[in-house]
């Protein structure tokens, strides 16, 4: 079985996000809902029998739920599964007023 982790960085306070809705949907169907753990992580956003086809997803972050007073509200972060590839690990840095993210391992 494939996976889909995620892992959110506060980088104003050097610390993980806790408590950050995340959603990951593939086109316009929402394929789950998890909420980062005390380290800022969602292990697996795929739920038992879900399978990472190869295809274009995106998965949002609610950022108002740990920012009420930052600037970005969500950050939609899209990106691409290929065929063959078994873990896809999508970090996301943040603080009020920035964020980015990259292909992590």
């Amino acid at each position: 079985m494939n996976r889909l982790s995620s892992h959110v960085l506060d980088t104003s306070l050097g610390k993980p996000a806790a408590n950050v809705p995340v959603r990951l949907y593939q086109a316009d169907r929402l394929i789950s809902s998890h909420v980062t753990d005390a380290d800022g992580r969602c292990q697996n956003l795929l739920t038992d029998g879900q399978t990472l086809n190869p295809g274009i997803y995106r998965i949002v972050f609610d950022i108002t739920a740990y920012f009420p007073d930052g600037l970005y509200p969500e950050v939609t972060i899209s990106f691409k599964v290929s065929a063959g590839a078994a873990h896809y690990h999508i970090p996301l840095l943040l603080s009020p007023f920035g964020y980015t993210t990259y292909r992590g391992s």
